[in-house]
């Protein structure tokens, strides 16, 4: 079947041919065997069956799904899928209406009918000269059998041709207007598609930054702190059992910690220390546990007014802090740090510093030499519509400080 918005009229319309001519057919036999023209109604029951084939031809092919517009034609047609076929069926049903037409007198009315059944079948460059011949016969036959010459017998099959090709030029235009929509709407229909497949796919890609940022914050630094913890626990094994065991603790513990915390990012939770407590005292317990798993001693100080913030402001900052100690227990060898939170009117700001090698920013685009741990910082505060600078330089140190905006009370 046509995708064309237009088929099921046009396949009426077809009907509707076919319709008329039969009945005008019927007519005509019935008047010429009612004349005795026995011949005559012979020919015309002959036309009839050889019309009523291509017919069935029609409904089988269109019934295969085959193209109606096959060939140039704009209508479903007979044998559109095979032009040879159809051609030589019209100009069977022609030539045979032809001899009918020059026979009996009303056999000329069967001009009309076949005037839309050249449209439907031939392309334009045959169809008018077809539907010329056409014309030209009904007035010579009208003429022979009405006797001499008058205007009527030319003005009747004229019309009825032009008002068969102005229909068929109608439904052209109709139909160029319809494959110019349908195509519209088929690129609207992909580019939607595209847009979905977008979609998903920076959903997926944005799911994945996520689980990248929180792995590197929260996983990958508490890895490193139990490797570290492990490794001073080997070293006292011998020696300060107690040391070790304390540290075999603390280790045990980091375990427990980074447990909890892939089971909370895992579903998009919140932090277990925020769900426990405020911001301030999560970072100062961070603070802590890096002092005590490090040789860096680090000092959380909070500034201004402490204020409710947001839960992803909470979450954002807890990350960023946790990132940058990593990076400072992992590269920097510090003997010093700190953590300072300061609440202003209209943002609140997250200082972390160190006393350590420092490095060149320009050279380095993230913590652990993977090009990432900055990154994820800076791309945490931009979510929120703030901004991360870090200033440091070999053998000076280092500071990240990162401020978000907050919201009027």
């Amino acid at each position: 079947m046509s995708d064309d918005p237009f088929f099921p009229a046009v396949r009426l319309l077809g009907w509707a041919v076919h319709g008329t001519f039969a009945v005008l057919l019927v007519i005509a036999v019935v008047q010429t065997a009612g004349q005795g023209r026995a011949g005559a109604a012979a020919g015309g029951v002959a036309l009839g069956l050889l019309y009523a084939a291509g017919v069935a031809v029609q409904q089988r092919v269109l019934r295969k799904g085959a193209n109606p517009h096959a060939a140039g034609v704009v209508v479903p047609h007979a044998v559109g899928a095979v032009p040879a076929l159809a051609w030589c069926w019209l100009a069977l049903v022609a030539a045979l209406w032809g001899v009918l037409a020059f026979t009996a007198p009303q056999m000329v009315w069967l001009a009309f009918p076949l005037f839309f059944v050249c449209h439907y079948l031939l392309p334009w460059r045959a169809a008018l000269p077809a539907v010329a011949v056409l014309t030209v016969t009904a007035i010579a036959a009208s003429v022979r059998h009405a006797g001499p010459f008058t205007l009527a017998q030319v003005l009747g099959p004229s019309i009825g041709a032009a008002v068969a090709t102005l229909m068929a030029l109608a439904y052209q235009a109709l139909h160029r207007e319809s494959e110019r929509r349908r195509m519209l709407i088929d690129d609207l229909v992909r580019t939607r598609e595209q847009l979905v497949l977008a979609e998903r796919d920076g959903a997926r890609l944005a799911e994945r930054e996520r689980l990248a940022r929180e792995i590197h914050d929260t996983l990958a630094q508490g890895m490193s702190s139990i490797i570290l913890l492990l490794r001073a626990a080997r070293r006292d094994l011998d020696d300060h059992r107690e040391a070790a065991e304390e540290r075999l603790r603390e280790a045990e513990q980091a375990a427990a910690e980074n447990l909890e915390e892939a089971r909370h990012f895992v579903r998009a939770l919140t932090a277990p220390a925020l769900e426990r407590s405020s911001l301030a005292d999560a970072l100062r317990s961070v603070t802590e546990a890096t002092s005590a798993r490090t040789a860096t001693h680090v000092r959380f100080e909070v500034s201004g007014t402490p204020r409710a913030l947001p839960p992803d402001h909470d979450l954002a900052l807890l990350r960023i802090a946790q990132g940058a100690l990593g990076n400072i227990g992992r590269h920097a060898n510090a003997r010093n740090a700190g953590v300072t939170l300061t609440y202003l009117d209209d943002a609140v700001m997250l200082d972390v510093y160190d006393d350590g090698a420092g490095f060149d920013p320009a050279a380095r685009t993230g913590g652990d030499g993977t090009g990432y741990g900055l990154r994820a910082m800076r791309d945490r505060a931009r979510a929120l519509g703030g901004d991360l600078t870090v200033e440091s330089a070999p053998g000076d140190g280092t500071a990240v400080v990162a401020t978000l905006p907050l919201e009027d009370e």
